[in-house]
């Protein structure tokens, strides 16, 4: 597996997987670092990094494709992200996800640690209600790794 930066085109549909609100992606791009994983010349996975901050940097998305999950692809690509924050001087890394559910306990397994509680984030900033095993997400959780 190959990661790099890339410019221009951004696999929408990647990630989509992560968060379904495309405006919202559309919103942090701009400012934003893009990484993708490819095998081969096929895209199995990415994430999206961006700049928030003296030395402060926020996981703004991070996917993998549905045919690549729990294939050590996701891990790989939070290790290479912390690497790059580290390399361009970056002192922590931000990132926001639901309350519970698989994505916690995979970013808690890299390192990272609960600081804040966005209340109501998921009901606010979405039309359409998001469910994990039968359970509304309904806040965000900002976690955050120091390096």
């Amino acid at each position: 597996m190959k990661i790099t930066k890339i410019n221009g085109h951004v696999p929408m549909d990647l990630f989509l997987l992560a968060d379904p609100a495309e405006k919202s992606i559309l919103g942090y791009l701009p400012d934003s670092l893009v990484y993708i994983a490819k095998i081969k010349e096929e895209t199995v996975g990415g994430y999206i990094l961006q700049p928030i901050g003296i030395a402060k940097y926020e996981l703004k998305n991070i996917a993998v494709m549905p045919g690549y999950q729990n294939q050590g692809i996701g891990t790989a690509l939070l290790q290479h992200l912390l690497e790059v924050v580290k390399n361009l001087g970056g002192e922590s890394v931000e990132v926001g996800t639901g309350t519970f559910g698989y994505q916690l306990a995979f970013y808690q397994r890299a390192g990272f640690r609960a600081e804040r509680i966005d209340k109501d984030f998921f009901l606010l900033n979405y039309k359409e209600a998001i469910f994990e095993n039968g359970i509304q997400h309904q806040d965000m959780l900002r976690l955050l790794i120091k390096l």
